[in-house]
């Protein structure tokens, strides 16, 4: 009897015993290092046919064309789609931009992603300084908490003008898209700083 439960005894402290962590310096979980990655570069083993290829350069120019570049919220929810799928369409159309046709349309979507993305620098630069002047004038235009004033808005003003002007020169067949980005946001900043532009007078100023 002594002996059964002397046995039984030993075996339950077995477990506490196999599960005792000897007094000192706490376990630390330490997570293994993270590698960090470098850029990763598109590549794909999917072939295009030539109307695939075609059909799906007209759809990216049309989406890209069709958007609005003025509103920098879509710009900053869409943009990084879109350069992902410019890439992907890079690759797609390499075995036919030999061709007259493909060549071109590919040089014009080509020359649309670097309108875009300099017509986006210019108006964020443009809705910089429209945020500051309002900050300048108070809470709510009551002076109230007002912020320091941009002392060279002339100089900036003159230099977005310049940057608007260029873009219309090298650019011509994009004007719409100009326009609808620096133009207007040029339109904005003259309202909360008198200087003069080319085309102005198509805000009725």
């Amino acid at each position: 009897m002594a002996l059964s439960f002397a046995r039984t005894l030993t075996r339950a402290s077995r477990p506490a015993a196999r599960n005792f962590v000897p007094l000192g310096a706490p376990r630390l979980n330490v997570a293994p290092p993270l590698c960090i990655a470098g850029p990763r570069a598109f590549s794909s083993v999917a072939k295009y046919t030539r109307s695939e290829a075609v059909e799906k350069l007209d759809r990216f120019h049309g989406e890209v064309l069709g958007a609005n570049w003025a509103d920098y919220l879509y710009l900053v929810y869409n943009v990084p789609f879109w350069e992902a799928e410019y890439e992907s369409l890079t690759l797609a159309l390499q075995p036919y931009l030999h061709e007259a046709e493909v060549g071109e349309k590919f040089k014009t979507t080509q020359e649309m992603m670097d309108v875009l993305y300099k017509c986006e620098d210019v108006r964020d630069h443009v809705n910089e300084l429209c945020e500051l002047a309002a900050r300048a004038s108070g809470f709510m235009g009551t002076g109230w908490q007002a912020m320091e004033k941009v002392e060279n808005v002339d100089e900036v003003s003159k230099h977005c003008m310049e940057a608007y002007d260029s873009l219309l020169t090298a650019h011509p067949a994009f004007k719409p898209k100009i326009e609808q980005t620096v133009g207007h946001g040029l339109a904005i900043l003259r309202s909360k700083h008198k200087f003069r532009w080319s085309t102005m007078h198509r805000f009725f100023y």
